[in-house]
């Protein structure tokens, strides 16, 4: 399996040879340790690429866990995005069950996409352009492998 380190540039789009566009992500491979060999990709080459996601800071359950919060009308007067009910006695046993989905910090974590593929190589400048989204902002390390 071939692994490599890249830092994320941008997005942008390229045209291939029949005027078809295609959005790309650049990428610029990291520096090889010494002695090892250098590893390539080549063009149409299928990849996942693995990073860390974009931090959201603090967001509320619509934003979060896409909850479709409450009615605009009928006494509604300031919780319209609240997460409502979360439990009782009855079900939980008067606590708050494991893994109860409600606002908190959103992103930040680690993202693997798969099934990408590689639009063009260029091995003088290192820039590896791949089609479509790649978790991170710019200037983040992403892991690229076969």
């Amino acid at each position: 399996m071939k692994k490599i380190l890249a830092k994320k540039v941008n997005m942008t789009q390229i045209f291939d040879e029949s005027g078809e566009v295609f959005p790309v992500t650049l990428l610029i491979a990291e520096a090889i340790k010494e002695g090892a060999e250098p590893v390539t990709f080549e063009a149409g080459e299928v990849v996942t690429v693995s990073g860390t996601a974009k931090g959201k800071g603090f967001q509320g359950v619509v934003k979060r866990h896409k909850f479709q919060g409450g009615r605009r009308s009928h006494g509604q007067k300031h919780s319209e995005r609240e997460a409502g009910s979360i439990g009782g006695g009855g079900r939980a046993g008067g606590r708050v069950a494991k893994g109860m989905r409600m606002a908190g910090r959103m992103g930040n974590q680690k993202v693997t996409v798969k099934n990408l593929r590689v639009i063009k190589v260029d091995a003088d400048t290192q820039e590896i352009y791949i089609r479509g989204a790649v978790p991170g902002r710019r200037g983040s390390k992403v892991v690229i492998k076969n």
